[in-house]
C-alpha cells in the first residue's frame, strides 16, 4: 500500500433521492449517475484511479452508515475528494472529524439545509463545520448554478463561509442532475481535478 501514497486517487459520493421507490432499481436510479459515470471514465482513462461508492440507504442517510462504507477506500494527502448535493454534507463532516489531511475538496451543489420533517436528513447535515478542514485541504473548490434552488444558495454560503475556497458558478446547471444540465459531461469538474 506505501507505494500508492504519492499517486493521487479520486472518491466521488453521490446525492440523497427523495425516495426509496426511486432509488432501489439499478436500472432507473439516477442518483449515482448524472455526471459520476462520465468523469469516472475520463480520470480512469487519464490514470487516476477512481472510486464511486454506492452510499447505503441513501434516501433516508445516515452519517455512521455512509462513514462506514466510505472507510473502505484508501483515502490520503493526495486524495481527491467529491461530494454531490448531501455527498457534500458527508464529506465536510469527515473531513472535520477525522482531522485527515487531503488534496482536493470539490463541493458540486452542496447542500446544508433538511427538510423540515425529514428525521433522516436533519441528523445528516445538522452539525457544525470544522473551520480548521481548510489548513488540512490543499485546495477547496465549490460548484454552483445561477438558476439553483434558494436552500442551494443559501448552503453554498454556510459551508463558503467556514471553508472558503473558489465558487464556480456555471450558467443553467441547476443542481448538477441530468435533467438540469441536459448532459453527462462535466468538462469544468474534471478539469478542476487534474489541473
Amino acid at each position: 500500500m506505501e507505494k500508492n501514497k504519492n499517486q493521487i486517487n479520486c472518491i466521488i459520493i453521490h446525492g440523497c433521492p427523495s425516495n426509496a421507490e426511486k432509488a432501489t432499481n439499478s436500472q432507473t436510479r439516477t442518483y449515482d449517475k448524472h455526471w459520476i459515470p462520465w468523469v469516472k471514465k475520463e480520470l480512469i482513462m487519464r490514470g487516476i484511479k477512481t472510486e464511486t461508492p454506492l452510499m447505503p440507504i441513501p434516501w433516508n442517510p445516515e452519517y455512521e452508515k455512509f462513514k462506514k462504507e466510505f472507510e473502505k477506500y484508501e483515502i490520503n494527502e493526495n486524495s481527491v475528494l467529491i461530494g454531490h448535493s448531501c455527498g457534500c454534507a458527508f464529506l465536510v463532516r469527515w473531513l472535520g472529524e477525522t482531522k485527515q489531511k487531503i488534496n482536493k475538496l470539490i463541493l458540486v451543489a452542496p447542500w446544508k439545509i433538511p427538510d423540515k420533517d425529514d428525521k433522516y436528513r436533519k441528523g445528516f447535515y445538522t452539525y457544525d463545520i470544522d473551520e480548521t478542514i481548510k489548513s488540512r485541504v490543499r485546495e477547496i473548490i465549490m460548484f454552483t448554478a445561477d438558476n439553483e434552488e434558494k436552500d442551494g444558495k443559501r448552503s453554498l454560503k454556510i459551508y463558503h463561509k467556514s471553508l472558503g475556497g473558489e465558487i464556480i458558478e456555471l450558467k443553467g446547471h441547476g443542481h448538477y442532475t441530468l435533467d438540469d444540465m441536459k448532459t453527462e459531461k462535466f468538462p469544468e469538474l474534471l478539469n478542476e481535478i487534474i489541473k
